[in-house]
């Protein structure tokens, strides 16, 4: 049986970028995935996420997205693909952004002006000419960064996937994890639901949303929330095409609505929200989007993007998210096993992350010091945690 230096339990965007790193580092790496590449149910899979370096008052998460847009564009080049679409990103705020100067919209603006960016300002009508497709009405300020867009997430993870493999890495699909196998406190290896046995030196979970399921230890700090996503068909596809349209995040602090503007290959509008969803399992329960999904979904397209209101909604899915009980990533060794490390707890924040989470979690893995690390750590949360990602719709910033 071939032992590897590093197994890792998933193939996300977590597990790949993180494969990648090992392999660079020359390291023997097993992935072990349920069903295909991308999984159909994994965070990491639909056509697509927002890269955007707003992160309100953070300057640490937007220190990461600085350098994750960096990464970006260098798998563009690397893949001679173009899988990260630099549309711009788009902020609307129902209020003044100096009548609410601590809201993720103003600390987000403040922040850009702070390190030497230069958003757009967006005020009163401005909007509507700038974005047309926008009712100006509901939202009297907002800027526009030119910095940002989105990736075509599903695209990503199967290209990342046959990097590791031309790298030297080994895919084995169709086999869940099971069980972590240890001797005397120390990983010795995984045993999959379906009868492999697959030895390794070290091992890595990042599992998603079974990490709180294969280290039942988490599932305290850990839960899996389900949020509706829609893809539309526009009557006016001119409306909603770059550079007319944009990644978009519409008061979101306050509502939970994101989106993107017309997909390049698909032909779609995606829309979703960013907010507490449901609590599912990420197995026995079903992640149906719901009439009563729908309905919200309908409002607010009649007040903000009335030009997609009656078009017809040609998918939907509830994306699962894996979150901390605080909005922040887990990556750290396991504080009683040896050889056991976590990455996961994406938090429905992580994807835009994936040039450099996995260098963050190859890091942890080997017990380096790296310089984003120590809020990551293994941590003791409770039920008093508050949940800090300013961008979430939380009505009392818990989950």
């Amino acid at each position: 049986m071939k032992t590897y230096d590093f197994l890792i339990l998933g193939a996300g965007i977590f597990g790949l970028s993180t494969a990648l790193s090992l392999l660079r580092r020359g390291y023997s790496v097993g992935i072990l995935n349920p069903e295909g590449i991308p999984h159909p149910l994994a965070a990491s899979t639909d056509i697509s996420k927002v890269v955007r370096m707003e992160y309100g008052s953070d300057e640490e998460y937007m220190a990461m997205a600085e350098a994750s847009l960096q990464g970006w564009h260098a798998w563009n080049d690397l893949f001679g693909d173009t899988l990260y679409h630099e549309t711009g990103y788009l902020i609307t705020s129902s209020q003044p952004l100096e009548a609410a100067p601590h809201s993720y919209e103003a600390t987000s603006y403040r922040l850009l002006l702070q390190k030497g960016y230069q958003p757009e300002r967006l005020k009163g009508s401005s909007l509507g000419r700038r974005f047309p497709a926008f009712a100006a009405a509901p939202y009297v300020d907002g800027f526009f960064h030119a910095k940002g867009g989105f990736a075509e997430s599903g695209r990503v993870v199967s290209t990342l996937a046959r990097y590791a493999r031309q790298l030297g890495a080994d895919l084995h699909q169709g086999h869940a994890a099971a069980s972590i196998l240890t001797t005397k406190g120390r990983v010795t290896g995984v045993r999959s639901r379906e009868g492999g046995h697959f030895a390794a030196g070290q091992v890595v979970v990042c599992a998603g949303n079974f990490t709180p399921y294969l280290l039942p230890e988490l599932q305290p700090f850990m839960r899996v929330s389900g949020h509706p996503v829609f893809h539309l068909k526009p009557s006016r596809p001119d409306l909603f095409t770059p550079p007319q349209f944009a990644v978009f995040a519409a008061d979101i602090a306050r509502s939970g609505w994101y989106g993107f503007p017309l997909h390049p290959s698909e032909g779609v509008v995606k829309i979703a929200n960013h907010g507490a969803g449901l609590t599912l399992h990420p197995e026995n329960d079903p992640r149906l989007v719901t009439a009563q999904d729908e309905a919200h979904l309908r409002a607010f397209l009649a007040q903000s993007l009335p030009a997609l209101q009656h078009d017809p909604i040609v998918y939907t899915r509830r994306c699962c998210y894996t979150d901390t009980l605080d909005g922040h990533f887990w990556i750290d060794r396991h504080p009683e096993i040896k050889g056991l490390s976590v990455g996961s707890g994406g938090s429905g924040h992580g994807f835009k992350m994936g040039p450099v989470i996995g260098e963050l979690i190859a890091a942890a893995a080997l017990g380096e010091v790296h310089p984003w690390s120590a809020r990551y750590r293994w941590r003791q949360l409770d039920e008093h945690t508050l949940q800090h990602e300013q961008a979430r719709f939380l009505a009392n910033r818990k989950l």
